[in-house]
């Protein structure tokens, strides 16, 4: 037996040389500044480790060991891989939503300038003048606002995406929920107005739409509104329009098809003279009481699935409801429950309920009416939510019924959403445990790095207004930030995480005088998980009961695995050492106990685990399927985009001829210098005033909506300067206020180079 190797008259004179060779494993180390922090110890009792104290942190490490190889590791490290897989598709998809959304964007504004001109040339046909200088946003304010909105995209795939970017990660999670609050307490201490909290689109109500498509959020819809919408979808040919003059509209074309012959009703009439027709009432009322039934049973499947509801969504709900009594204190219930079902339905649900195919509930778009339907569904629950005293739409207050009947119960649901714990503790403990890590990464791309670095530096002086802030430090040590680099060349590197201002743990934990934790308790924990590796290791010695430590040691030591053997070896002689210092008895009976509780609980803890597994491979899936459909969305933009800027660049007045038929090439059109800036369209020149006679530029267009700007020198036939623009480049620096164009030697009026571009080439 181990014991007669040890001579019993030296156990007492070893007691603190052997405390003395004991070196405290990393976990420990982050245990000793959790006890200095005031973490409370515990008990040591396995079935109390989950709660918040140092005992625990042990315990919350072994869930996660990566220096087991047993049949849970694997299966964690497998959930751990598709985890990552999902977060990472999951910033894919965000990315590409952001493309289609800029591409829309280019299409409308050069739609929106097609109609203008279009509007302007049927006007110039009345008119004997017209001002045909191009308009700016007026509101200086609101184009800084405008411009911050289009920066909130990129900031938010940084922060939600990136680097909080494990969405399955306790933590990261509920640091990035930490940052909510303060924004959302941000938002609300600067409101003036409680009917427009939340509401506008603001980079706060901006995020909290961002967060609810991270993974969990998804899940959820997934897994509650799927069958439901897919049901529904199913009945193509079911009519619910409620609104009267398109159910008059569509009678007249029913009658029209029905007979073969015009119908005599008179057509072009009023919403509300098509609500008094007769017809169109008895039409309407059947489907009204349809839509409450199929209204109700998505409310009730909503209600029912409180419990699957992701965490983080309910802790912001939370957040709202506590952050408006704060700031109205007389607000009432029913006020609170606005905000809160503004945030749950209006940003979460209906949004999915509406556009099902871009959220993967369904396999295909919607038919016309179910796509109707589903409109109305959702305007129907947010009408319960919001619960408006009117009615943007008339029609919709015949609904009314139902949001009288279903007012209690939404309010109880949208507070009982409210109804969960705080994460603080949880958080605190998570920071220790990251403490014990060898080392933090994160995985961010250059573009990411370059992005972030400039917004802080242009809100510098109110996120670190004083010289010794440490981001002040930083950034004036970084300078200017690079600028962005084009995407093939936007590289993911790994940036090791650390703080030079981060007190480090103490190697020698008698440093810290503070800690009430005892180097005899902190052995004893290491010695317990010590042991717990060896047993999950080496399964067949966990057979014999009770437990036998010293003798499990003894198998370890004596294996054929090295890493066993130097484990044995180490547990066996701290064993010895829980002896020697008192802590323990030579039958470690206690300890066993609480080894046995350990792998038992471990064991189970393997079924939640494979059972997540099965539930995040379906969302793994209608991830990736969401990835293709925006894959396809982005082609077809691309497409119609071209073939807007063709339209856009083509289109000319009736009984005008196309120029250049064949190649499609127009110009070039020839300015000189004085006269761009006779009219307004050079507002600085770097040429000096004796050249200007000689400087003219060509101005052409080989492909529709792009245009080649050359600036030549008389004599010269090679440009000195050559510059590629698009119409959309062109008008998206004016819808956000950019006012000037820099080509070098000169710089031009945004305004008035459209408007040249739209005279010379789309009106022709």
């Amino acid at each position: 037996m181990l014991e007669s190797r040890r001579d019993p008259n030296q156990l007492k004179s070893n007691r603190y040389q052997s405390l003395r060779n004991y070196t405290p494993s990393n976990i420990a180390k982050a245990a000793y500044k959790a006890a200095a922090y005031g973490v409370p110890l515990g008990t040591g009792n396995s079935k109390n480790d989950k709660r918040y104290s140092v005992v625990s942190l042990w315990s919350m490490v072994a869930e996660n060991d990566v220096e087991v190889d047993d049949e849970l590791t694997k299966a964690q490290r497998k959930l751990r891989d598709l985890k990552a897989r999902i977060s990472a598709q999951s910033k894919r998809n965000f990315t590409l939503e952001r493309d289609v959304r800029y591409l829309d964007s280019r299409i409308a504004l050069l739609i929106q300038n097609r109609m203008a001109l279009d509007e302007q040339q049927e006007v110039a046909s009345h008119l004997d003048e017209i001002d045909n200088t191009v308009g700016t946003i007026p509101d200086d304010r609101k184009r800084q606002l405008y411009v911050s909105l289009s920066e909130i995209d990129t900031l938010l795939q940084t922060v939600m995406f990136t680097i909080y970017g494990n969405q399955y990660e306790s933590r990261e999670e509920h640091l990035l929920l930490t940052m909510f609050q303060n924004v959302l307490s941000a938002q609300f201490d600067s409101s003036t107005d409680f009917g427009s909290l939340l509401r506008a689109n603001t980079p706060v109500s901006r995020m909290m739409t961002t967060y609810t498509r991270r993974g969990p959020g998804q899940t959820y819809l997934k897994n509650v509104l799927s069958e439901r919408i897919n049901n529904l979808i199913d009945h193509k040919d079911l009519d619910l329009e409620i609104n009267p003059l398109k159910v008059y509209e569509q009678m007249i074309k029913d009658i029209e098809e029905e007979t073969g012959k015009p119908c005599d009703l008179p057509k072009g009439i009023t919403q509300e003279a098509a609500q008094e027709n007769t017809d169109v009432q008895a039409i309407i009322a059947p489907r009204l009481n349809m839509l409450m039934e199929i209204t109700g049973s998505f409310l009730s499947t909503i209600i029912s699935s409180i419990n699957q509801v992701p965490y983080g969504i309910r802790w912001i709900c939370k957040q709202i409801r506590s952050l408006t009594k704060r700031k109205y204190p007389d607000a009432t219930d029913f006020n609170i429950c606005s905000l809160i079902g503004g945030f749950f339905f209006l940003r979460f649900v209906n949004p999915a309920i509406v556009t099902p195919q871009a959220y993967m509930l369904v396999e295909s778009n919607p038919s016309p009416n179910p796509r109707r339907t589903l409109t109305l569904v959702a305007k129907l629950l947010q009408n319960l939510a919001n619960k408006p005293t009117y009615s943007k739409e008339g029609y919709m207050l015949s609904l009314n019924p139902f949001v009288e009947q279903n007012k209690t119960r939404i309010n109880k649901f949208l507070n009982d959403l409210c109804e969960v714990g705080d994460f603080y503790e949880s958080l605190e403990m998570d920071q220790y445990i990251a403490l014990s890590k060898k080392e933090l990464e994160l995985n961010i791309t250059l573009n990411e790095i370059y992005n972030t670095h400039s917004l802080l530096l242009q809100h510098s002086d109110v996120l670190c207004p004083n010289e010794d802030d440490h981001l002040n430090i930083i950034l004036k040590e970084l300078g200017q930030p690079p600028n962005q680099v084009p995407r093939k060349e936007n590289k993911s590197i790994i940036l090791p995480l650390f703080s030079r201002w981060e007190t480090m743990i103490a190697d020698n934990p008698s440093m810290l005088a503070d800690s009430q934790l005892t180097q005899g308790d902190v052995l004893y924990m290491d010695t317990k998980a010590l042991m717990v590796q060896i047993v999950r290791t080496m399964p067949s010695l966990a057979k014999e009961k009770p437990l036998n430590l010293i003798r499990i040691a003894e198998a370890a030591a004596t294996s054929h695995d090295s890493a066993l053997v130097r484990k044995g070896i180490k547990v066996r002689d701290m064993l010895y050492q829980l002896e020697e210092i008192g802590v323990s008895d030579s039958k470690h009976e206690f300890m066993a106990n609480e080894v046995a509780q350990e792998i038992i609980y471990l064991g189970s803890l393997k079924d939640k685990v494979m059972k997540e597994i099965k539930s995040l491979e379906v969302v793994f899936k209608t991830i990736c399927d969401h990835n293709n459909y925006l894959r396809s969305q982005l082609e077809s933009y691309k497409a119609y985009l071209q073939n807007v800027r063709t339209q856009s660049g083509t289109q000319m007045a009736k009984g005008k001829e196309k120029k250049n038929k064949q190649n499609h090439v127009f110009g070039p059109i020839k300015y000189t210098h004085v006269q761009l800036e006779k009219e307004g369209v050079i507002v600085e020149s770097n040429v000096p005033e004796n050249r200007r006679n000689n400087i003219f530029f060509n101005i052409s267009s080989p492909i529709p909506g792009s245009y080649i700007i050359e600036l030549y020198y008389k004599g010269r036939e090679k440009p000195i300067l050559e510059m590629d623009l698009k119409l959309d480049d062109l008008l998206e620096k004016q819808q956000m206020g950019i006012q000037l164009l820099d080509l070098e030697y000169v710089r031009l009026n945004v305004n008035r180079v459209i408007f040249i571009l739209n005279k010379q080439f789309l009106k022709r």
